[in-house]
């Protein structure tokens, strides 16, 4: 493909992209495929010769979108939602086009300098501390991470290395291997599954700290665990507090728990990647208050804020704490303008020491494109919007004396259930889902079957919610007909 034959393919492709947008809610939510559908469909091997666009192109059609789970269709309350916006998809087609990657300033100047001055903005955009900023001279900083995983996992690891290397200098008896096997990190009943998964990776214990009745976890409860641990001799040097966690969208009470992590000589971070974007808007904001006591935090832009996947905000309090722990510089890595005092600041050229792998994509185009064209105002009307939409359906649910609010709904996430059994629960969502009609999944609150409503789609409305409401209640009707029938039967 030629130059030429790009730009009249790029066009059909462009056009193909915002018809599929436009129309995806004549699409059906949740696809018709068993496991293995694909594989009969395509050849075994790579073709000998070429094939022409048009042949690849009427295969999509054919053999991806009949697999295809429409995230982004107004239908779509399942997980959290996956951003998208047109902006956001132009500036990825041109991050794809300059292809740098942008392991450091030398890579590409321009890839790491709009990173530090777009997390810049985006911190501001959320009111966080001053020293979380980069700015001109100061020792915080952000980063764009592919996700919230990636981001726990990068702070567990600079908590881990910053931990052994105090203990070793009050307690230079003890090896490395002594203090590994003695650390402990924590995290709420309620965290992300990532979170114990950033444990195993560093091969360090985690335990976790008991949820109250709102689902959120107290200074109490983690001092009584604290204070058990460190009488066992064990050494706790990580919390991660969530806000917005993934069952319920509860909040850890940052208030209380961030002087004991600060006493105790313990990293805190903050996973908010969902609830993060809200705190754009002043009236959420106080959700955030006690992030100046954490360490490093991190959200989501790639889940509520229109940019699409991947881009995952993450700061740091003093980005030394990440470059020290992951600094190797070997010579074809470095460049002349490194010590050099006339950049934001130095420690910026290398972002491969804040992350995992050494390369990285522009993402930062994503977040300049989407900040300058949405504006503030904007994106604020986006979180209003799917927070008022969630209100609504929660109103419905409330109106039928049937089902039950079974946590508070703080933001875009509904969870409620039928009154009853957990097995009637499970058939009401197995019935919602074999409809495919919407998409729904559920979760565990303590013992209680839940089903969980996500306000996902940039487009969904209110005509949405009233429908998905509709459908769930005919399909309640249907079952618990059924169910008494069989009740009476037995």
């Amino acid at each position: 493909m030629d130059a030429a034959e790009f730009r009249k393919r790029g066009k059909e492709m462009v056009d193909y992209i915002a018809d599929y947008l436009e129309k995806i809610e004549k699409r059906q939510v949740f696809p018709d495929v068993e496991p293995g559908y694909l594989r009969p469909l395509i050849p075994d091997c790579a073709p000998q010769d070429p094939e022409s666009f048009e042949d690849v192109f009427k295969d999509i059609e054919k053999i991806i979108m009949p697999g295809v789970t429409h995230w982004h269709s107004p239908y779509f309350f399942a997980y959290f939602p996956a951003a998208s916006s047109f902006p956001a998809l132009l500036a990825d087609m041109l991050c794809g086009g300059i292809g740098c990657v942008g392991f450091s300033w030398a890579a590409s100047p321009a890839c790491t300098e709009l990173e530090t001055v777009m997390l810049d903005w985006l911190g501001k955009m959320i009111n966080l501390p001053e020293e979380f900023l980069a700015g001109k001279d100061g020792q915080g900083g952000g980063v764009i991470q592919g996700s919230a995983s990636e981001a726990t996992l990068i702070s567990l690891l600079a908590a881990r290395t910053k931990t052994i290397r105090r203990v070793q200098l009050e307690k230079p008896e003890l090896t490395e291997a002594d203090i590994m096997g003695r650390l402990v990190a924590y995290a709420s009943d309620q965290a992300h599954s990532s979170v114990e998964r950033a444990a195993l990776i560093g091969g360090v214990k985690i335990k976790n700290v008991s949820s109250d009745d709102t689902f959120s976890v107290c200074g109490s409860a983690l001092k009584k665990v604290l204070d058990e641990d460190k009488a066992s001799g064990l050494i706790p040097f990580f919390f991660c507090a969530t806000l917005g966690t993934t069952p319920c969208c509860s909040f850890d009470k940052l208030l209380e728990l961030g002087p004991i992590c600060n006493k105790e000589n313990i990293w805190m971070h903050i996973d908010a990647a969902y609830a993060g974007s809200a705190f754009i808007c002043p009236e959420f904001r106080h959700l955030l208050n006690g992030v100046e006591f954490a360490d490093s935090f991190n959200f989501n832009p790639h889940k509520w804020l229109l940019v699409n996947f991947d881009c995952s905000a993450m700061w740091v309090k003093k980005r030394s704490d990440l470059t020290g722990a992951f600094k190797l510089e070997p010579l074809y890595l470095q460049h002349h303008h490194q010590e050099s005092g006339n950049f934001i600041n130095k420690l910026h050229y290398y972002y491969f020491h804040w992350q995992i792998p050494l390369g990285r994509r522009f993402r930062s185009l994503k977040l300049w494109f989407v900040l300058r064209m949405y504006g503030v105002t904007g994106l604020q009307e986006h979180i209003r919007k799917h927070v008022r939409l969630s209100h609504q359906f929660e109103h419905l649910v409330l109106q039928d004396e049937r089902f039950e609010i079974s946590a508070e709904v703080v933001l875009g996430l509904v969870c409620f259930r039928l009154k009853g059994s957990n097995e009637l629960n499970k058939a009401l969502l197995k019935s919602i889902n074999e409809a495919k009609k919407i998409h729904l999944v559920p979760c565990h609150l303590r013992e209680t079957f839940v089903l969980r409503f996500a306000i996902c789609s940039r487009t969904v409305e209110s005509t949405h919610i009233k429908f998905a409401w509709q459908h769930i209640s005919q399909l309640a009707t249907a079952l618990l007909k059924t169910w008494e029938q069989n009740h009476h039967q037995q």
